[in-house]
């Protein structure tokens, strides 16, 4: 089962690198756009990246995805092994890959909010009449439709094979 464990922590691995690559793929593309969408408002340009708002693979959007496929991969490579700490090890951190994937969902789907709040707490004026859900929808209509059909495959990947290979390791 320690193969089948491997197998299932590769695709997650792959379903990790996916964020950086179309975030480096599309991120200018949605920065420009949201930034158009900012000067459709009235916002002065700028204003994103003065409040660490981006759209691209700069970094943790980069470094966490490629830390987590990393130990992926190395987790792959003890059970392919048979290497004693596959077992615990797996336990560990694709508990952790799981939790880590619901707080991603979640941040995903309480965007709009997030950001919004995080603008209204900054109590600049600029930043509080800003149509955050119309700035993040433009950013998003930057990437291709595909995008979303693929996020939603990363997500069915890394919850169901992080379950199966914690079940592999189990049996």
């Amino acid at each position: 089962m320690n193969t089948c464990a491997a197998i299932l922590q590769l695709l997650v691995a792959v379903a990790f690198l996916s964020i950086p690559l179309v975030r480096h793929r599309y991120g200018a593309d949605a920065k420009a756009t949201a930034e158009a969408e900012l000067e459709r408002q009235g916002v002065p340009a700028g204003v994103l990246e003065a409040n660490g708002l981006r759209f691209d693979a700069g970094g943790h959007e980069t470094y966490a995805p490629l830390a987590v496929a990393a130990v992926m991969a190395t987790l792959a490579g003890l059970n392919l092994t048979g290497n004693s700490w596959a077992e615990p090890l797996t336990w560990a951190f694709q508990s952790i890959v799981i939790l880590g994937n619901v707080l991603i969902l979640h941040s995903q789907l309480t965007a709009a909010t997030a950001v919004t709040t995080a603008f209204e707490r900054k109590g600049d004026p600029v930043l509080k009449r800003i149509d955050v859900p119309a700035l993040l929808k433009a950013a998003e209509n930057a990437f291709p439709a595909w995008v979303g059909a693929l996020q939603n495959l990363r997500h069915t990947v890394v919850f169901a094979a992080s379950a199966l290979a914690l079940t592999a390791v189990a049996l």
